[in-house]
């Protein structure tokens, strides 16, 4: 019986069979897909990256509007700051306060030193309101006589001080002001305070003042915050409100 016999494979074909690899697909242009209308669909995210790189390429009038829009959006904020500070402007200016020594002079007289000044007052404010309130407030001038002396420090001759107590009665509208034992009652503010900040012929050094020798005085005038109520003290040297005072060194002539 006749057996049929096979061709022999031919090695070099399977090899090729075997080993060849079918070409991997091109990856789509992302570019054009979001160009042409015909493309396979792309994910979202992948074709929406493309459209805006694509349009930011493509289309540099789009750098033209972001650039007037950012002028538009400065420009509003420059226009609200000035409002702002048109607001700001409108608002009642703080009270200006202070202490200012328009004549102050100390002389001999008797063997002694006097000394007579005016000072102008302007309360702050809070001062006033403190005051309104029933809070009363002192002030006080004190004066320190020195002789200079060239070999140590300058000597000490006298110290002197007078304290006012300025308080308001409610009940009467009146403005009153206590010297010592002293005390008077004045319709207004302002009839109260030029009783406290004028001083004349204040003996500030006794008789042992010697003729020959030169002297002179250290003068301060001040809102003694001190001696307020103890619930007001509290913070109280961080305002500024409160620091009424003026100093001055004078001779005597």
């Amino acid at each position: 019986m006749a057996s049929t016999r096979l061709p022999p494979s031919s090695p070099t074909a399977s090899t090729t069979r075997c080993c060849a690899k079918s070409p991997l697909p091109d990856r789509p242009d992302i570019a054009a897909l979001a160009v042409s209308p015909h493309a396979t669909p792309a994910p979202k995210r992948a074709l929406r990256i493309a459209t805006v790189h694509l349009s930011l390429v493509r289309t540099p009038q789009l750098w033209i509007r972001l650039a007037h829009d950012a002028r538009r959006v400065l420009a509003a904020a420059f226009l609200a700051a000035a409002c702002l500070g048109g607001l700001v402007g409108l608002a009642p200016e703080a009270r200006a306060q202070g202490v200012e020594l328009p004549s102050i002079a100390a002389k001999r007289q008797d063997g002694g030193i006097v000394l007579d000044f005016v000072a102008n007052l302007t309360l702050s404010r809070a001062v006033e309101d403190a005051l309104r309130r029933g809070v009363p407030v002192y002030f006080v001038a004190e004066a320190v006589v020195k002789k200079p002396r060239w070999y140590w420090r300058d000597d000490r001759v006298s110290r002197v001080s007078r304290s006012w107590r300025l308080s308001y009665q409610p009940l009467t509208s009146a403005w009153r002001v206590s010297l010592g034992a002293f005390s008077q009652s004045y319709p207004s503010l302002e009839e109260a305070l030029t009783t406290v900040t004028r001083i004349a012929h204040w003996r500030v050094a006794d008789s042992d003042i010697n003729a020959s020798d030169k002297y002179y005085v250290d003068f301060q005038f001040y809102l003694d915050s001190s001696q307020l109520p103890p619930p007001m003290k509290l913070d109280l040297n961080a305002q500024s409100e409160w620091k009424l005072g003026v100093e001055r060194t004078l001779p005597v002539d």
